[in-house]
């Protein structure tokens, strides 16, 4: 079985700053919603161009 990845993501600290309060709001990890929010893009790009090998 293949291991998670781990991606580095370079952010300036405003940005930080907004997301982590945004998340923290909503009662979710910074890790989650990120992954929540690559998931949708995929989806949504599968949905207009078709599914991804």
């Amino acid at each position: 079985m293949e291991k998670d990845k781990h991606i580095g993501l370079r952010i300036d600290a405003e940005t930080h700053r907004k997301f982590k309060y945004i998340v923290e709001f909503e009662g979710r990890s910074m890790n989650g919603e990120l992954l929540y929010l690559i998931r949708k893009l995929i989806a949504e790009h599968e949905k207009k161009y078709g599914e991804i090998k």
